[in-house]
């Protein structure tokens, strides 16, 4: 065998075994490198401890591992409903490939943004009434995402959880946001029930004065309150908590973090359960799956939590009642 034969049948050799290694179908082929725009309507420092740890940890369970082959856009709009197209506007004009936002406000702003890339959107209240998907089975359009259960009656739930605690309350203080479309519908429930239960709602709106001279006012007038979920209160929960200690109000929330940061007792969805599967959304997205032929998770999984610090520093002991139903009890 001459010498140029030789080399010819090792430089065919080698391009056959190029070919055999690269045979895999496109179809099943991941993409190098995906990019995700995040946008939250909170800010950093109140959610990545929790959300977005479980989060960027179940996406590299499944194969998407940050900085690797996935390149994350983050936007923050520290509690303004306001900044959310700007944001949005701004991760589209970096071509990312999905886009995971959270409420109806993230979800609105981001449609308004793009009507071609895929949208996650988590903790939805009603997204058929809000008007960015067909249906919860087939939401249609570029949009999916997981609706939290608070329109489900846990108003009105919490509202009979408190009095269990505060059986003399007469008057509860109900802080919320206007400019929330939810809490909008959180306060309609609210009504029947104090009414069946007697007692007198005082609502206070958390943008028209500072968080101390809110707790004031409710002191002034009220022997308990009831915190609806808002980006003003939630981003500075740690505040609410103290201020609650400070003003001996009893306090309960619609969602968890505010127990685990120092509030009294909470009845809500877990949020970092809705996270942790928005990645599997993510997922499927970035493997090829059209968002809206993904039916809108609803989650149902609601837990009571308490905090007996809390409650030793306000003087209250919860009844037998409060505490066999409790999923989480923080000493």
């Amino acid at each position: 065998m001459s010498r140029y034969r030789a080399l010819l049948i090792i430089a065919v050799s080698f391009a056959t075994a190029a070919i055999l290694l690269d045979s895999t179908p496109l179809s099943a082929a991941e993409p190098k490198v995906a990019r995700l725009g995040f946008v939250a309507l909170v800010s950093p420092s109140s959610i990545t401890s929790g959300y977005t740890v479980d989060f960027y940890d179940h996406l590299r369970d499944l194969g998407w591992v940050r900085g690797k082959n996935l390149l994350v856009e983050e936007r923050w709009a520290e509690g303004r409903a306001d900044r959310m197209p700007a944001l949005l506007a701004d991760v589209v004009a970096h071509k990312v490939d999905v886009i995971l936002t959270g409420t109806e406000a993230g979800a609105l702003a981001a449609r308004k943004a793009t009507q071609t890339i895929p949208i996650v959107a988590v903790a939805l209240i009603d997204p058929v009434a809000a008007g960015v998907a067909a249906s919860i089975a087939r939401p249609g359009g570029n949009l999916t995402g997981l609706s939290a259960t608070w329109e489900q009656g846990i108003p009105g739930k919490c509202l009979e959880l408190l009095r269990e605690v505060i059986p003399r309350a007469s008057s509860i203080a109900v802080f919320w946001n206007p400019d929330m479309p939810w809490n909008q519908l959180q306060l309609r429930q609210l009504e029947p029930v104090a009414r069946t239960l007697g007692i007198q709602l005082r609502v206070l709106d958390v943008r028209a004065q500072s968080l101390r001279s809110t707790f004031e006012q409710a002191k002034t007038h009220t022997q308990a309150a009831i915190v609806l979920p808002e980006p003003i209160t939630y981003t500075n929960r740690r505040e609410v908590a103290s201020l609650a200690a400070h003003y001996r109000l009893p306090a309960i929330y619609l969602m968890l973090d505010y127990v685990t940061d120092g509030g009294l007792m909470a009845y809500g969805t877990d949020l970092r359960v809705m996270y942790r599967r928005a990645a599997d959304y993510v997922d499927k997205i970035l493997r090829g799956a059209n968002p809206g032929d993904l039916p809108i998770e609803q989650s149902m999984q609601m837990r009571l939590a308490v905090s007996l610090k809390a409650a030793n520093a306000l003087g209250i002991n919860f009844p037998d009642s409060i505490l066999l139903r409790t999923d989480e009890v923080i000493r």
